[in-house]
């Protein structure tokens, strides 16, 4: 199968709007709003980075970066989620290429690492590591993970963007 990582276009949105509802559909851990959140970013102009994949002309799956802020007021901080890919194509590695090419984008910026809340099983294959002692507030501390990418290890507190926490305004 393959895949083509690229950047989102105006035309991908609401396809992404919808593979993004049923991905997270099934997840027990979900808050039913992944969707709405991309919209947010994107209605903000919040979205730092959001690749897609296409398989045969058709969008697959999409991956969202959004900025973060540091405690101490250090620049060059990135958050990733959601990513999401259409659940009859998951497990075969689709997700895997958007975060690996996202993270290939975060180095070419020079940045200084990347944030998120998911499973530590799956995405220590990308280097995160756990940090629950830099936890921000609201988050669970044992689904933490930090990728330091120009920082050898992060000593301070990454917050996630003021959208990751406001409600959906219809």
């Amino acid at each position: 199968m393959e895949i083509l990582i690229r950047g989102e276009k105006p035309a991908d949105e609401a396809v992404i709007h919808d593979i993004t509802a049923r991905a997270f559909a099934p997840m027990p851990y979900s808050d039913g709003d992944e969707q709405q959140l991309i919209d947010r970013f994107r209605n903000a102009g919040a979205l730092e980075l959001s690749l897609v994949a296409e398989q045969d002309g058709a969008v697959v799956g999409q991956v969202t970066f959004t900025r973060a802020f540091a405690a101490d007021g250090s620049t060059g901080w990135y958050a990733l989620g959601p990513v999401a890919v259409e659940p009859e194509l998951q497990s075969q590695r689709i997700g895997q290429q958007l975060i690996e090419a996202g993270l290939a984008e975060l180095r070419n910026r020079e940045a200084a690492g990347c944030i998120l809340v998911g499973n530590p099983e799956y995405y220590q294959r990308f280097g995160f590591q756990g940090f629950p002692e830099l936890c921000p507030d609201r988050q669970p501390a044992d689904y933490f993970q930090i990728l330091p990418l120009g920082v050898a290890e992060p000593d301070v507190v990454i917050e996630f963007h003021p959208l990751f926490y406001a409600e959906d305004d219809g």
